[in-house]
């Protein structure tokens, strides 16, 4: 019987290879000086699935093995013999056509999506070489201390943390305690870097959102200091309060989808109806101040120091308070039912949002709380920490902040206090 079926996965198989092979050359011959192009690498390509085959057919792993060697013999000769005259030793072309030979030999083994997704990847790190290179030289020793921490704190620690309860009522975990403090950590370093990077170039939309997602109290009470200090940034600094606020409602519907999915869309119909008056109210305020920052090309515009948000000391700050929170909203619970659990969300609400939140999710997921008492608890956790910011601006802010920026978040407090009577 004619084996139809097989033929057609060989040549499909060896079109990808091809197309992976183009692909990553296209990129190549676009470079100056190069020593292998289109057909080079879509030839190698090929040569690496063809090669697969004949490992297979014949048994022989190590003909995979000597087709690479002999890419990198090839390569390396070709530019020790006939060096570019910028000096620049070829690494990254012999690398690439090393790569791109292993990807062909991946798609034979049936990995084909997985070898296009790294053809994408590897053209992308190919294209994007000066973007890379100024991302590099614009990084400080904070930044990349930032990383590393954060891989200390996800790579090193979590994994040899034990992963049981223990504890009065069973509360703590000690690994799971510490994978919330990775997902804040990773969530807050992602906004710090973004924050860095964007700088003050692209005026306060960024500078709310950004600083929201690293801390939306600390993002206040930097702003509404400058305000006070220079009434021309009282328009932006409102903006940008404004945005970090509501930036606070999509992290917390971001962070139950990841730890509690079946609570994502209740608490979303809550949260949802205040950040739907917050997008219309922040878009109002932005298009008042739009024409301020144009005249100042937003050269006015700080850029808000917001320490290292993965530093040990933060992380276990953060770790101890959120195991805190946890044995209290059990006890509340116990003793007190809901309204102790409520009582602790308005009080540990005031300074932050994150630790409350998450027990909530926790006790939602193991049954402790239904998902009403859930929603209410991490709503009123908000509220709270919206009145405390709200204090803030009075405080720090001054008499014109306040009255550009408190009926924003008091309407946004409604749209969510609407919310939760329209649910329940």
């Amino acid at each position: 019987m004619p084996t139809i079926e097989p033929s057609y996965v060989i040549l499909q198989a060896f079109a990808t290879s091809l197309g992976i092979g183009l692909l990553i050359g296209l990129e190549r011959e676009r470079q100056p000086d190069v020593k292998a192009g289109l057909r080079t690498f879509a030839l190698v390509s090929l040569l690496g699935c063809l090669t697969a085959l004949l490992a297979q057919t014949t048994a022989n792993p190590w003909l995979l093995a000597a087709g690479l060697l002999s890419i990198a013999i090839m390569m390396i000769t070709s530019f020790a013999t006939d060096p570019l005259d910028n000096g620049d030793p070829g690494t990254t072309s012999v690398v690439a056509l090393m790569v791109c030979y292993t990807l062909g030999a991946l798609v034979w083994y049936g990995h084909a999506s997985l070898a296009v997704m790294l053809g994408i990847a590897t053209t992308a790190l190919l294209y994007f070489k000066h973007q890379l290179h100024d991302i590099t030289h614009r990084l400080t020793h904070t930044d990349i201390l930032s990383v590393l921490q954060f891989g200390v704190l996800s790579l090193v620690i979590l994994p040899i943390l034990p992963n049981h309860s223990f504890g009065p009522y069973l509360a703590l975990n000690p690994q799971h305690i510490w994978w919330i403090v990775v997902l804040i950590s990773g969530v807050s370093l992602a906004g710090y870097i973004a924050l860095r990077f964007v700088g003050t170039r692209h005026g306060a939309t960024l500078l709310g959102l950004f600083g929201g997602l690293v801390s939306s109290t600390a993002t206040t009470v930097i702003f509404s200091r400058h305000a006070r200090q220079n009434a021309a940034l009282v328009p932006v600094a409102s903006v940008i309060v404004l945005l970090a606020s509501m930036v606070v409602i999509v992290r917390i519907n971001f962070v139950a989808a990841l730890i509690s999915p079946s609570l994502w869309l209740p608490l979303a119909k809550v949260l949802g109806c205040g950040l739907l008056v917050g997008i219309v109210i922040a878009g109002w305020s932005w298009h008042k101040q739009r024409q301020t920052e144009r005249q100042t090309n937003g050269k006015i515009l700080p850029m808000p120091d917001i320490n290292n948000p993965t530093e040990l000391k933060t992380a276990i700050t953060f770790g101890a308070m959120y195991a805190l929170i946890l044995i209290l909203s059990a006890w509340l619970k116990d003793i007190a039912g809901s309204q102790g659990l409520y009582f602790l969300a308005l009080a540990s609400g005031l300074t932050d949002v994150d630790a409350i939140t998450l027990s909530a999710l926790r006790m939602t997921n193991a049954n402790s709380l239904t998902q009403t008492q859930a929603v209410m608890t991490i709503t009123l956790a908000l509220l709270a920490n919206m009145a405390f910011k709200c204090g803030l601006i009075i405080v720090i802010g001054g008499r014109e902040l306040a009255r550009r920026t408190l009926p924003g978040m008091l309407a946004i407090a409604a749209g969510i206090g609407g919310g939760l009577m329209f649910s329940f």
